[in-house]
């Protein structure tokens, strides 16, 4: 199945340059949907994941099916402000700006395996903080996950995303 033909690419937005890589339309083909979210569940059914660490908010709606598929537990990392309890806090640049997630200090610990998911990978700005989250919870493993994954931009912070079992559906 060709996943690309169900993204819709908007030119300029939010900001003058940037082609933003809408998985709206994506999502309401039940066939795409089920396809994303199979083969996701599929890549990591045996790697005894007991979390699914899915980023605001695109990636809560397939982190959250996976999270079911593979029977792992679910945890949210939000925009600031977001979660009503003790929270850890990272900033990080986005390719357009400065922004700052948080997780709950009590949402993983130890004895977690972890895959942390959101829908796209660009310069790896969020992917990184969400990492630095969850590495300060002391997990026992990470891996990442993706959506869509934009393999022309290279970056560093790309770059120490490599050390990790890292699986992207759509690549551009």
């Amino acid at each position: 199945m060709d996943l690309k033909s169900f993204v819709r690419t908007i030119e300029n937005y939010p900001i003058e340059g940037i082609s933003f890589k809408d998985i709206t339309t994506l999502l309401k083909e039940p066939v795409a949907f089920r396809n994303v979210v199979d083969q996701i569940s599929n890549h990591y059914k045996d790697k005894g994941i007991t979390k699914i660490v899915s980023l605001e908010s695109r990636g809560f709606i397939v982190g959250g099916a996976v999270a079911y598929c593979i029977n792992a537990g679910f945890v949210p990392i939000r925009k600031k402000g977001k979660l009503p309890s003790e929270v850890l806090n990272q900033s990080y640049e986005l390719e357009y700006g400065v922004d700052s997630i948080e997780i709950h200090t009590d949402a993983l610990d130890e004895n977690d395996i972890v895959l942390i998911h959101d829908d796209l990978l660009a310069t790896g700005g969020t992917a990184l903080a969400a990492l630095n989250l969850v590495k300060q919870l002391n997990v026992k493993k990470i891996y990442f996950s993706f959506i869509c994954d934009l393999t022309f931009i290279k970056t560093e912070k790309k770059e120490e995303l490599a050390n990790y079992d890292t699986h992207s559906v759509i690549l551009y």
